[in-house]
């Protein structure tokens, strides 16, 4: 069983920075892709960044320049630095693994619980 865990959302003003992070713990041989996904109240849940294992990266049009995306493979952690927040930013962010598990052995695909950041005018 794999479990991911996200944190570091909350409360913060128009222009400022917050820093998510995703820990994933469990019965994990590998991970491939990871990734940050956000869905506002009413709306659907939509990509915000995603990385490779090698590191490459991609980005939400809405999110560039200054959304950064990160992971440290050996921690089974990805990380999401957002600056520049504005009130549409306003979200529960989801995190994403593509896992190869084992006992058994097999790939899924896991979601961590969500955490709120708000962003006030």
């Amino acid at each position: 069983q794999v479990q991911l865990v996200e944190s570091g959302g909350g409360l913060v003003q128009a222009g400022g920075s917050l820093r998510l992070s995703c820990a994933a713990s469990g019965s994990i041989f590998s991970i491939n892709a990871m990734g940050w996904y956000r869905q506002a109240q009413g709306k659907q849940r939509e990509l915000v960044a995603t990385i490779t294992r090698g590191g490459s990266t991609n980005y939400a049009d809405s999110v560039k320049g200054r959304f950064t995306i990160s992971r440290d493979n050996a921690k089974n952690t990805v990380y999401l630095q957002m600056n520049s927040l504005k009130p549409e930013d306003t979200a529960v962010y989801y995190c994403n693994a593509e896992v190869i598990a084992t006992l058994p052995l097999n790939a899924l695909n896991a979601w961590g619980q969500g955490t709120l950041v708000t962003v006030s005018s």
